[in-house]
């Protein structure tokens, strides 16, 4: 999965690249159907935010999760976005079998 990693008002450092390539490398080995994911990370004065979109099985996924700490929020953000993958394939697997054919009762009398 190809991870596109920027920063608003935050440097990227290599502890944090290698801490999202870390949570975001499992979340992918368990869906490989990811082709990339587009994070955001965001420091404000109280608060540091990231914010991940992606695209699985033709809709999109996007997820945040902010906290007092970076690390803390990017394993928040894996987790809710482990979560939303798991909800959106389940949708897609409810559907997959073809629904019978409507009979008319006309059809029945005859």
């Amino acid at each position: 999965m190809q991870i596109n990693l920027s920063g608003h008002h935050v440097a990227i450092t290599d502890a944090i690249q290698e801490n999202v390539e870390t949570k975001f490398g499992k979340v992918a080995s368990h869906y490989p159907q990811l082709d990339s994911a587009n994070i955001t990370l965001t420091v404000e004065r109280s608060s540091q935010s990231i914010e991940v979109t992606t695209q699985y099985l033709g809709a999109p996924v996007a997820v945040q999760a902010s906290d007092h700490d970076m690390y803390s929020a990017i394993a928040q953000a894996a987790k809710k976005l482990e979560s939303a993958l798991a909800h959106r394939k389940g949708s897609v697997k409810g559907n997959r079998h073809d629904k019978p054919p409507v009979v008319d009762a006309d059809a029945l009398a005859s």
